[in-house]
């Protein structure tokens, strides 16, 4: 299964802690509002607030919107089809020193990489060389007991 990562085309790529993954095969990068997103019938966005990701859920896409918060809140309701959602678990911490004041839980809004390392643990895919150049790594992996 894919993880489709929609970017909004402002994004800070200087910043975006997912910057460096986009030859990996597992991953999908799409920029909004440029690209169009593939139809997955079988597809999850991970949203704060949605019913907890499981297991259970490994054998389908992850649709990641990857932008600050505002504007992620504009693209999801600008998706071109329905997808239902999941979210991750509350108790992981973030490592990204965030600055955005829109950020409802600033230590508990994940950054796109952080989510998407959780959402491959909990789904059972490969989270090699994931975080090898995330920063932030070695405060992520310890605070959160990985």
């Amino acid at each position: 299964m894919t993880t489709l990562i929609l970017r909004h085309r402002r994004e800070n790529l200087k910043k975006c802690s997912l910057t460096g993954l986009e030859t990996r095969d597992d991953l999908q990068f799409y920029t909004y509002p440029v690209d169009t997103l593939p139809f997955s019938a079988h597809c999850l966005l991970l949203k704060v607030g949605a019913p907890p990701l499981t297991i259970e859920d490994k054998d389908k896409d992850i649709l990641l919107i990857d932008g600050t918060w505002r504007l992620a809140q504009i693209m999801e309701k600008q998706l071109p089809f329905k997808v239902e959602a999941r979210s991750l678990p509350g108790n992981y911490r973030t490592a990204y020193p965030r600055r955005q004041t829109d950020c409802p839980d600033p230590e508990s809004g994940l950054s796109s990489l952080e989510a998407l390392y959780i959402t491959h643990l909990i789904l059972g895919r490969s989270t090699e060389k994931l975080l090898d150049r995330y920063y932030w790594k070695d405060k992520f992996l310890e605070q959160n007991d990985f």
